[in-house]
């Protein structure tokens, strides 16, 4: 359990050393969780794709194709904003 400053005692730059802490404990928590997030995301992703995407290869047809093209354009947006590549090139 975290004790509070006391806002009437304390020095203001205490208070604002103590909000900023806080803050970035917040913010780093937050971003675990996303982070997460994404790997469990990424993990079942992997999963489907290791199962051809839950593809029967005597039935495929050009819908699959389309529904993959999909998923890579997607995808393809991800991993140029994470790379700074196609359109978020510099």
């Amino acid at each position: 359990m975290t004790t509070r400053l006391n806002p009437i005692t304390t020095p203001r730059h205490e208070l604002r050393a103590e909000k900023a802490r806080r803050n970035k404990e917040a913010a780093l928590a937050a971003f675990i969780g996303k982070k997460t997030e994404i790997d469990e995301m990424l993990a079942r992703l992997q999963a489907l794709s290791d199962n051809h995407f839950n593809a029967n290869p005597e039935e495929v047809n050009w819908g699959h194709v389309g529904t993959l093209e999909h998923y890579a354009s997607l995808l393809k947006r991800i991993t140029d904003s994470a790379f700074g590549e196609g359109e978020h090139a510099e």
